[in-house]
């Protein structure tokens, strides 16, 4: 016979989990993957804002392609490996990150959430990882180095109509001590973003019926937005229109190597260029001398159907040899993509977002949550490949099961 008795609190409460029970149910620390804390970061903030981060040019196809391809891949990992301590890091632009992923430049992050550009900054030098200021950014360029002195710190260049202008950015970029410039080539004209039109955004938000009435559905996000410093971009005076609608206006369309050597001769430190999507283009930047590529798409933003960069890569790294950095961006949302970036040749894997759905959903505190998964994601999977090093992976422990 089996004795029974009535069950004690002691029996239960370590079962039950005393810490659950006064844990809200969209809190970021019960979020265990990114696509988690894309549903939290839904459920506070206003769709436009959402949108604005979750969507992409035209139907979308150069973003959903992107992730596809991430989930195409195919590991073939080494057994029988001690893997009881592994080195997480990389050399990118001759320093040491200590993850491989590197935070990506986003435009208007303190729309996502208050705190905006300098929570992500401060989550990257807890983390050892380098961050990039947006030239369309809600912080300026001083502020933001003030804000995160000990962050690696690059700065996104747009080069716009007014030479003036330009120049002045990267001249405010040196003094305040950023290591990089990262020139984006991709955004001559701004891309057919659908979302951004069907949800009537503006930069910044206007008030108008529609949005009146979204603040009874979110009123923590409209609260902050309202008792906040203004809402506008650091560097540039806001069109009142759509992203765009501001990129046609303000962007110059006839941009050309001449102004990659321009900013080459005059620029001290590193540069990158972001937005490579051929091996032609590849070959003739690493000729003319860039410290650094990004394969990149926009996040699928700009040309819809254009190159997935992860595709991309092998076909750059065969052109253009091993020693070049050429990193990625576009689709990477989970710490196993990070891994399968540098298998195939990546030095480096930029990612947007997914710290921005982390912001979204719990301001700094989400931004470090998105950075501890995807740390525990790259170290889980490298033991689960057989490696103590990033730089033990070879092109043959991956493949796209597709080719």
């Amino acid at each position: 016979m089996v004795k029974r008795h009535v069950p004690r609190w002691s029996d239960v409460s370590s079962l039950v989990g005393v810490k659950s029970l006064f844990t809200r149910h969209n809190s970021v620390d019960k979020a265990v993957t990114i696509w988690q804390l894309r549903a939290i970061a839904q459920s506070k903030t206003p769709r436009a804002v959402f949108d604005y981060t979750d969507g992409a040019a035209g139907e979308e196809l150069s973003m959903n392609r992107s992730r596809e391809v991430y989930r195409d891949l195919e590991f073939y990992p080494r057994v029988l490996r001690d893997v009881a301590k592994v080195d997480t890091s990389v050399t990118v632009l001759g320093q040491r990150s200590e993850l491989p992923f590197f935070f990506s430049p986003t435009g208007f992050t303190r729309m996502m959430h208050y705190e905006g550009e300098p929570a992500v900054a401060q989550v990257a030098a807890e983390f050892g990882i380098p961050y990039t200021l947006s030239t369309l950014g809600t912080t300026s360029i001083e502020d933001l180095a003030a804000a995160a002195p000990d962050t690696r710190k690059w700065f996104q260049l747009y080069l716009w109509r007014d030479k003036a202008s330009r120049f002045e950015l990267v001249d405010r970029a040196a003094a305040a001590g950023y290591e990089a410039i990262m020139l984006t080539v991709d955004t001559v004209v701004g891309g057919m973003r659908v979302r951004d039109v069907r949800n009537g955004l503006t930069i910044p938000p206007q008030l108008s019926a529609k949005t009146l009435a979204d603040m009874a559905r979110y009123p923590k996000w409209w609260g902050n937005l309202l008792t906040t410093a203004p809402l506008e971009f650091a560097s540039l005076k806001s069109t009142g229109g759509t992203v765009a609608e501001l990129m046609n206006s303000v962007f110059d369309p006839s941009i050309t190597m001449d102004d990659v050597k321009w900013l080459r001769d005059n620029w001290h430190g590193k540069l990158i260029i972001k937005g490579v999507q051929n091996v032609a283009d590849a070959q003739m930047l690493i000729d003319a001398g860039v410290d650094a590529l990004v394969l990149s798409n926009h996040g699928g933003r700009q040309l819809d159907r254009s190159v997935v960069p992860l595709e991309l890569l092998p076909q750059v790294r065969a052109a253009v040899g091993a020693e070049p950095e050429v990193m990625i961006d576009g689709g990477a949302l989970c710490g196993a993509d990070i891994v399968a970036g540098i298998a195939m040749g990546a030095t480096g894997v930029l990612v947007g977002r997914a710290y921005l759905y982390g912001i979204m959903a719990g301001g700094i505190a989400g931004v470090r949550r998105a950075a501890t998964i995807l740390k525990t994601e790259v170290e889980q999977t490298m033991r689960l490949m057989g490696i103590k090093q990033l730089d033990e992976l070879e092109p043959n422990m991956v493949r796209l099961r597709n080719k």
